[in-house]
C-alpha cells in the first residue's frame, strides 16, 4: 500500500487578517504533524503574494486525511474562516497516473 500525497492551494479571504492566518496556519501545521497517519504536513507562503499558501501533505491513506478534518484543531482553524481552498490535487509517482493505468 502506498502513501497518500496531496497538494493544496489556499488563499486569504477578503477582509481576513494576514497575521492571524499566518499564526493560525503555523499552529495548524504543528498540531497536524502529531496526528496519527500524518507523515508530512508543510505549509509554504507565496513570496510574491503573501496571502497565498501551498500545503504539501503525505498521509498513510485517505482515511487518515479524512480523520484530519474531524480533529478539533482542524475544525477550530476552519471555524476562523480566514482562508479558502483554491485547489486540491492528489499526487503520485511519475508514470503512475490514473489516466495512464485506465488506458
Amino acid at each position: 500500500m502506498s502513501n497518500y500525497f496531496i497538494s493544496a492551494g489556499i488563499e486569504l479571504k477578503d477582509g481576513a487578517s494576514l497575521e492571524e492566518a499566518e499564526t493560525g496556519l503555523r499552529k495548524l501545521a504543528e498540531q497536524t504533524q502529531g496526528e496519527p497517519g500524518c507523515l508530512l504536513f508543510e505549509i509554504r507562503q507565496n513570496l510574491q503574494e503573501p496571502g497565498k499558501f501551498t500545503l504539501w501533505e503525505c498521509w498513510t491513506d485517505k482515511q487518515a486525511l479524512a480523520e484530519h478534518f474531524e480533529a478539533d484543531h482542524t475544525r477550530a482553524y476552519l471555524a476562523r474562516d480566514l482562508t479558502e481552498v483554491n485547489y486540491i490535487e492528489e499526487l503520485g509517482e511519475i508514470g503512475r497516473s490514473s489516466a495512464k493505468s485506465a488506458a
